[in-house]
């Protein structure tokens, strides 16, 4: 799978790949999605064990239907789509407990040497997790889509089935939730905790400059 590094084909080819129905195309659209649409699933969810199984449903989807898409398909935003379409299917049939669910499946990188610093580093990410968890599901999701794994607003827009101004708008009142329930949650801590506030920019801003207002 390090072979994408090499000479990755662009998200145009893929497409064309997939509609001649190269059988390895799907393992290179794969190698380039799975990570994002997995973490998308883990942290829209709040379960690992549910993101895994809606993953596997997302990949079934995509592998019936590649073999059909238009020659104009934005990859990303279709791939999110069915995503995003297995999530709210799954909700209807089932009631998920976000509250005490895990929203992130990674471990954080510790941000200095010694347990400090990864002391530091894992309350940083764990106060985001609940903010973020804390977030009406639209919020969440639009959060999710453009500022972390780096839509752009029309991708965002297409996903989600609005329009261009009313996903801008959408992000700008998440960005705004999020930066709100992060400054109470840090006037909230104890003084002697030694973890700084976590600006707002620094959750929001990867992928989504094109979004905010």
């Amino acid at each position: 799978m390090e072979r994408e590094s090499a000479a990755a084909p662009s998200d145009a080819e893929l497409v064309a790949r997939l509609r001649r129905r190269d059988p390895r195309a799907f393992d290179d659209l794969y190698a380039r999605y799975h990570p994002r649409l997995f973490g998308f699933l883990v942290r829209l969810s709040g379960r690992r064990d549910v993101a895994e199984d809606l993953f596997q449903d997302t990949w079934l989807a995509v592998a019936r239907h590649a073999g059909r898409l238009a020659e104009d398909t934005d990859l990303a935003a279709w791939l999110f789509t069915i995503a995003r379409n297995r999530y709210r299917s799954h909700r209807r049939s089932a009631l998920i407990e976000l509250a005490r669910a895990a929203l992130f499946s990674r471990e954080p990188a510790p941000a200095a040497p010694g347990p400090e610093g990864a002391a530091d580093a894992r309350a940083e990410v764990a106060a985001l997790e609940e903010a973020l968890r804390s977030l009406a599901a639209g919020h969440r999701e639009v959060l999710l889509l453009g500022a972390v794994e780096g839509l752009d607003t029309a991708q965002v827009a297409r996903v989600l089935g609005i329009r261009e101004d009313a996903a801008r708008k959408r992000l700008s009142r998440a960005r705004a939730e999020l930066a709100a329930c992060l400054e109470k949650r840090n006037a909230e801590r104890p003084r002697r905790g030694s973890t700084p506030p976590i600006p707002a920019t620094d959750a929001t801003d990867r992928g989504a400059r094109g979004g905010s207002r």
